[in-house]
């Protein structure tokens, strides 16, 4: 087995690196550490950039990498897609819209021919930006629970209801929502995805403030909203399916934790070495995240190669994602011991230590065990599916 890259994707990765330098304000990653691929909590300062550096990854085809040529793609690998993920992370650079870059796969599979057209070319272009309303008060990891409810009448179906923790729905212009079509049916039957435009009327965008005060989850409410019934992704008792399909796009492509891992205990090993707080306990404690660092890298690209090889990868999936979420919130506790007293001041105050850096990736990391699915919930697949264990 070999594990090293090709000179393509070698080249490849020297190009978009020195690319990102060339397009990013001077000192961008400096001033800007925390952000990255998540730009909506300070859309103000950040949206614009984010935007621009959008049509410009576009403009490239490095928002479509893996995609048909046909559609606008390049005809390349989930490899190279991470490739560019690791580039853009370790520069804290926005543009990767990572959520219309996993709800394009679902597209490409389950979407017809007038969806492709209407909905790939806003995203191969960086010119539209995308959420997904899954959850609801009383539906998170027990999705299936979901009330919000569709009714056809005519040729538009009409949604009312209520989605809570979308993420970035403040600014982005189209949505990924999972509705109920049939109220009397099973309960992960009688389910369909829809493909919202935000603008239309009778939606109703709420934010919902982070652990660290920003404005980055939103609830939504729907009133009336009517969706055309050509926007229906699948059929409707297919939602589950296709939602079951995004959500292994997602918790493999959507950010790289190993990426935004180690480039924070690098930042966090040049602090220790300035301050002289680097004991041999913490020494061996830091090799070891390093190399876990390492083994979630892999574990991301072993359901890379799979989704390349067309094969199902919904195991290597939940396998990287518990083991990389949890592995963000390790180091993150690890700062917050290298930097000791001064850990718990945020940005802003001048005791802070790392401009806060330890104290605001601490609580954010609290939520990547819920995002994108629970580790609970990615352990039932691993037993369930890939140890074969019974339910009970």
């Amino acid at each position: 087995m070999d594990f090293e890259f090709t000179p393509v994707q070698e080249a490849f990765r020297l190009e978009v690196r020195e690319f990102i330098r060339g397009k990013l304000p001077k000192d961008w990653a400096r001033n800007h550490w925390k952000y990255g691929f998540d730009f909506y909590s300070d859309l103000d300062e950040l949206g614009p950039v984010a935007r621009m550096m959008s049509k410009e990854l576009g403009a490239k085809g490095w928002l479509s990498i893996p995609w048909p040529k046909q559609y606008g793609g390049q005809e390349g690998s989930y490899i190279d897609q991470l490739i560019l993920a690791e580039e853009l992370a370790a520069q804290h650079c926005p543009g990767l819209e990572i959520f219309g870059s996993v709800i394009a796969p679902v597209l490409l599979e389950y979407g017809t021919e007038e969806q492709k057209k209407k909905f790939l070319p806003g995203i191969s272009t960086g010119t539209e930006f995308w959420c997904e309303s899954l959850s609801e008060p009383d539906a998170g990891s027990d999705l299936a629970s979901l009330k919000t409810l569709t009714l056809l009448q005519g040729d538009h179906y009409i949604i009312n209801g209520q989605k809570v923790w979308t993420s970035g729905a403040h600014g982005a212009d189209r949505m990924f929502l999972l509705a109920r079509t049939d109220p009397r049916s099973l309960k992960h039957h009688g389910l369909g995805a829809f493909l919202v435009d935000l603008k239309t009327p009778g939606i109703t965008v709420s934010p919902l403030i982070n652990a660290v005060g920003e404005h980055e989850f939103n609830e939504i409410f729907f009133d009336d909203v009517r969706v055309p019934q050509e926007d229906l992704l699948g059929d409707g008792n297919s939602g589950w399916r296709v939602t079951m399909r995004l959500l292994d796009y997602e918790r493999t492509f959507c950010v790289p934790f190993y990426a935004e891992a180690q480039h924070y205990l690098e930042n966090l090993i040049e602090y220790a070495r300035q301050a002289g707080c680097l004991n041999p306990a913490l020494r061996e404690r830091t090799a070891q995240l390093l190399a876990e660092c390492k083994a979630a890298q892999l574990l991301t690209y072993r359901a890379a190669s799979l989704a390349d090889m067309g094969l199902p990868f919904s195991i290597e999936a939940a396998m990287s994602k518990v083991f990389g979420s949890e592995l963000n919130q390790r180091v993150a506790t690890l700062g917050m011991e290298i930097v000791g007293p001064h850990s718990g001041l945020l940005e802003g105050s001048k005791w802070a230590a790392m401009d806060g850096q330890a104290a605001w990736r601490y609580l954010r990391s609290l939520g990547n065990t819920l995002e994108m699915g629970t580790s609970e919930v990615d352990r039932i697949v691993l037993a369930q599916r890939g140890l074969g264990l019974p339910r009970e």
